[in-house]
């Protein structure tokens, strides 16, 4: 191999690298989160990244839910919440793309008929 197909080679694997690493989103995220009502209710994100495995709790009107099923890869984010609403248990899926200080969300109810709800978190300063 010449020297410039071994730098080329070396970049790929950097850039390579440098792709698959996950964002490092811990700590605190908030949003103006879209309700039923047209109202819209602040929301509170707590995450912990370990690797690709994402972890936390949100926090809203119903109190704490801690997050379940959560990864991170790359600027890619997703997890579940359970919430009872009425004695009864629903999933509500989070997806979201990380870009700097803000995590743009959809949340959707698992099984229903309703579109996906959108907003953007952004980082706690304090």
């Amino acid at each position: 191999m010449t020297l410039r197909s071994l730098s080329l080679a070396g970049a790929f694997v950097l850039a390579a690298t440098l792709v698959a690493q996950a964002a490092d989103i811990s700590g605190k995220w908030t949003a103006q989160v879209p309700g039923r009502d047209g109202q819209t209710r602040e929301a509170t994100f707590t995450f912990k990244v370990d690797g690709e495995k994402l972890t936390g709790t949100t926090s809203g009107r119903n109190g704490d839910q801690p997050i379940s099923d959560g990864t991170i890869k790359g600027d890619a984010i997703a997890f579940n919440v359970v919430a009872n609403f009425n004695g009864q248990d629903v999933k509500i899926v989070y997806k979201g793309t990380v870009a700097g200080d803000e995590i743009k969300f959809s949340r959707q109810r698992e099984g229903g008929d309703q579109p996906p709800v959108e907003f953007v978190a952004k980082k706690a300063t304090s």
